[in-house]
């Protein structure tokens, strides 16, 4: 790959995290000074603690943090990957405690853990 090429796709990359970073930012401000809302991304799942997780497991949250509450085909769709994978990443972040999973009827949904 030439130089020229390599560059322009690592500029793109930083350009879409970055991208990513302001929604996450603006989210947060957006819920912090909402008082209409009962919970906020200021008492759930915060920047230094996505940036902790494993890059899997961030996909999957951040996937899941843009969308709300969802299913993990859902999740599956966004995320390019096979449903039992989210379903085993979605269920790896609800034993951290950063994801809470509840169904409705048949269906089990999982959602940004509220503190």
């Amino acid at each position: 790959m030439p130089e020229d090429e390599l560059l322009e796709e690592i500029l793109a990359e930083l350009q879409e995290i970055n991208s990513k970073l302001d929604r996450l930012l603006t989210g947060k401000k957006e819920m912090v000074f909402d008082p209409s809302k009962k919970g906020n991304i200021a008492d759930s799942l915060d920047i230094i603690t996505l940036l902790s997780l494993p890059d899997h497991l961030r996909t999957t949250a951040t996937t899941l943090l843009e969308i709300g509450p969802a299913t993990a085909e859902e999740v599956a769709e966004l995320t390019s990957k096979e449903r039992a994978v989210e379903s085993s990443y979605l269920n790896q972040l609800v034993r951290m405690e950063h994801v809470n999973k509840y169904r409705e009827g048949r269906k089990v949904y999982f959602q940004i853990n509220e503190r």
